[in-house]
């Protein structure tokens, strides 16, 4: 950053300065014989007035006032009067004269509020040169060391005169400057400001100090001219301050942030750790291995009892010096560590271990321990400090999270067939919105299947709700979660509930029945523990009429969009944790697809498996899914065709196809109206009128019955303006959408009753009606089925 280069004038004389202060010149009787202008403009008398006029005429003698601070008595102070009859508390200095004349001292006056300022200018000053801890130092033209304070000897680390002269390149070997755009060198920066006059703040500055020659320090600098009175310029000042503190707290926050992004994202072992290599290495150590228990591979828990007997597996290992994570043996041989080693040692207690420069954190989940993620850092670096020490334990325990919810997965793979049949769609209905084909595939007939699922669920206004999910592990509790799931997201999408919300209320549901399972008395049974922690979930809600199309996941893997013109695409979509977790917040992103767009839901056995990076598998989707030509069941076939040759899978696998429409504009009317009595009135006749046209003049009275009394209740409950639309689908629908968050309640009116009849005879008139919010307001809704032949 550049400073303002601003240079106002400041008089750094003290107040009682004899060139500065009020002067009066007295003989050896007191007797004023000289009187200096400063003087007259303190307290008013002119020099005619006051020479030959005793001292105490103007200025009396008398005790020091109380309001007086102790610590300024050293100077005597009296009260003077001034010349309009005001009291003026003034510090007063006598300096004797030594010469034979009449003239016998001369006494300088000043106010006390000045005397004050001088002296905390003073404090300040002096506080700046012996006991700030920003380092300040003065390098004359040549750009040698001229004087500096106590923080910048004591970073030294020797006395000021041993150093004095020097240049600070000199005393600052291999530092540089880290801030982009300014000179690498200390000379190179400082040449550039006596030269322009240019200031400088917050340059970053990384070397490392003489008082610490082993570790590298980062300053934050500033660097201004130094000139006279005169303009002459006489060296450029330096203002660095240590926040090697403060920069490691942002690099480990940095750290965990990109952890949080990156672990959890897959239920996969080896994934997850081969993740923490990923982020760990370089900028935490040199090295990292994961090593987990072979029973954690096979889904299971390790056997309790010693750790130190556990049998361990290489799952993930990253170096500094390689490019890439090398991948682990095949045969997955089993690791030793000598007794007395750091590893040895960590699995023996079941803490962590530092030992000089390697850091060992046992993975732990439900007092289990799954293995241990050794860290190292090359011979010459820092050891970890107790930060760092903090940082990986809390990187190592997300991991376990998700290494425990990836065991789980694999432990679970066995399922029902007839159940998970029977717990999927048998036929999706047929939707104005969209075109669709889907594809389930079971692990296997041995294993059965598991809990990936999906559904197409219709919902108001034409809308549509497209979800697939993915629940942790397989097996009969796998399949009877997914079953729940299934139906809990149906009955949230009919409520007219935003992805983001659904998604908030499924997790809040999944997070229940967790602490539920393991709430009640006595020990849990874990023959029927529920797996729904840890499930995936991507719920889409696309719109015909806007061609808008909201999703929100939770930890499952982006959708892919095909446009029109056959070009694949796989959208950034907030991730979101999976389900159960909790934590992160979900986020929504809102896409317009054009009319023809494709748009694929899927779970990660389609695009995942143990022969074939995810990427790849993506790359594959996207190429298959571009081919225009063909139907969405041709390009179901040839998607399973690609990605899972032979037809068998390691996972489940659910794809789900949807090419979307676009309701016709004639189908569509929609008018605002104002807030007023008579909208409802107004509404009305735009109802029968649209209706006419349409050729539907038998809804027109119920219709106009639903339009009035919605419209009606809108204007005096709720905010306006007011929007009404009728849609002509398979079904009629009438909406009503004011600013208002109040939804109408269904009720039965009394006989006395004036009003609340209206919204009853409106459920009976119509076959289904409901209320959806929006960022704006509501949306009350009805639909009524057409008269024969009218679809």
């Amino acid at each position: 950053m550049t400073a303002p280069n601003a240079e106002p004038k400041t008089d750094f004389r003290g107040p009682l300065d004899v060139t500065r202060g009020a002067t009066a010149v007295l003989d050896a009787r007191d007797t004023v014989i000289g009187w200096s202008p400063a003087a007259e403009r303190l307290l008013g008398h002119r020099a005619p007035e006051v020479v030959g006029r005793p001292l105490a005429a103007f200025l009396p003698p008398g005790p020091v006032p109380s309001a007086v601070p102790p610590g300024l008595r050293r100077n005597e102070i009296r009260v003077a009067r001034h010349r309009d009859g005001r009291e003026l508390v003034v510090a007063t200095a006598v300096c004797p004269l030594r010469g034979g004349g009449p003239a016998e001292r001369v006494l300088v006056m000043a106010e006390l509020a000045d005397l004050r300022l001088w002296e905390a200018r003073l404090a300040l000053l002096h506080g700046l040169a012996t006991q700030s801890p920003v380092g300040l130092a003065i390098y004359d033209t040549d750009l040698r060391l001229a004087w500096c304070n106590a923080a910048y000897e004591q970073e030294m680390g020797r006395p000021f005169a041993e150093f004095r002269g020097s240049r600070a390149d000199d005393m600052y070997v291999a530092g540089r400057f880290v801030t982009r755009g300014h000179p690498p060198t200390l000379d190179g920066v400082m040449r550039h400001v006596l030269d322009t006059g240019e200031s400088f703040l917050d340059l970053h500055f990384q070397g490392r100090p003489p008082s610490d020659p082993e570790t590298d320090h980062l300053w934050s600098c500033a660097y201004y001219r130094l000139q006279d009175a005169d303009g002459h310029v006489l060296g450029v000042c330096e203002d660095a301050f240590d926040i090697s503190d403060r920069d490691k707290a942002q690099r480990r926050l940095a750290l965990l942030v990109e952890a949080g992004r990156g672990i959890g994202t897959a239920l996969d072992v080896t994934a997850t750790a081969e993740k923490i290599a990923e982020v760990a290495v370089p900028k935490f150590a040199a090295t990292v291995t994961v090593d987990l228990g072979r029973a954690v591979l096979e889904g299971e828990l390790p056997a309790t009892g010693s750790s130190a007997a556990m049998s361990l597996v290489r799952v993930a290992h990253r170096s500094a010096a390689a490019p890439r994570a090398a991948p682990p043996p095949a045969d997955r041989s089993p690791v030793a560590y000598p007794p007395g080693s750091p590893q040895d040692r960590s699995l023996a207690s079941g803490g962590l271990v530092l030992d000089d420069t390697s850091l060992v954190v046992p993975l732990r989940a439900e007092n289990s321990l799954l293995g241990i993620v050794t860290f190292v850092r090359g011979a010459g670096t820092a050891v970890f400090d107790g930060g760092e020490v903090a940082l990986a334990d809390e990187l190592v325990a997300r991991a376990a999270v998700s290494i425990d919810n990836a065991r789980r997965f694999t432990r679970e793979r066995t399922a029902s067939l007839a159940l998970q049949r029977q717990l999927l769609p048998q036929q999706l209905p047929e939707q104005s919105a969209v075109d669709l084909a889907y594809r389930y595939l079971p692990t296997d007939d041995v294993a059965g299947v598991g809990g990936d699922w999906f559904d197409v669920i219709p919902l108001s206004g034409t809308r549509v709700g497209l979800v697939v999910g993915d629940v942790v592990g397989h097996g009969l509790q796998a399949a009877a979660t997914m079953g729940r799931l299934r139906t809990t997201v149906r009955a949230f999408a009919q409520m007219d509930m935003d992805p983001v919300e659904l998604l908030s209320r499924l997790d809040d549901l999944v997070a229940q029945t967790a602490d539920e399972q393991g709430g009640g008395p006595g020990p849990p049974d874990v023959t029927y523990t529920d797996v729904t922690t840890g499930a995936t979930c991507l719920y889409a809600v696309y719109d015909p009429v806007t061609r808008r199309c909201v999703m929100a996941r939770a930890g499952h893997l982006p959708p892919a969009i095909v446009d029109p013109r056959g070009r694949p695409s796989f959208p950034d979509l907030p991730a979101g944790p999976p389900l159960g977790l909790g934590g992160l917040p979900f986020e929504s992103a809102e896409i317009e697809l054009p009319v023809g767009s494709l748009l694929a839901l899927f779970t990660d056995g389609l695009v995942e498996a143990r022969d074939r990076d995810i990427d790849q598998g993506l790359d594959t989707l996207g190429r298959v899914l571009s081919d225009r030509g063909a139907s969405l069941e041709e390009l179901c076939d040839r998607a399973v065709a690609e990605l899972l040759p032979g037809g068998s899978t390691g996972d489940d696998t659910a794809l789900l196809l949807v090419r979307t429409r676009e309701l016709d504009v004639s189908q569509v009317a929609e008018w605002e109206l104002p807030a007023e009595p008579v909208a409802a009135g107004h509404a009305r006749e735009l109802a029968t009128r649209q209706l006419h046209d349409w050729g539907f003049d038998d809804l027109s009275f119920t219709t106009e019955l639903v339009v009035s009394e919605l419209v009606t209740n809108a204007v005096r409950y709720a905010e306006g303006p007011i929007q009404v639309r009728l849609i002509r689908d398979r079904t009629l629908l009438c909406e009503v959408a004011d600013a208002g968050h109040t939804s109408p309640h269904l009720r039965h009116s009394g006989e006395e009753d004036e009003g609340g009849r209206g919204l009853f005879i409106v459920a009976r008139l119509v076959q289904r009606w409901g209320t959806r919010y929006t960022h704006s307001g509501k949306t009350i809704w009805t639909e009524q089925p057409l008269p024969p032949g009218g679809a």
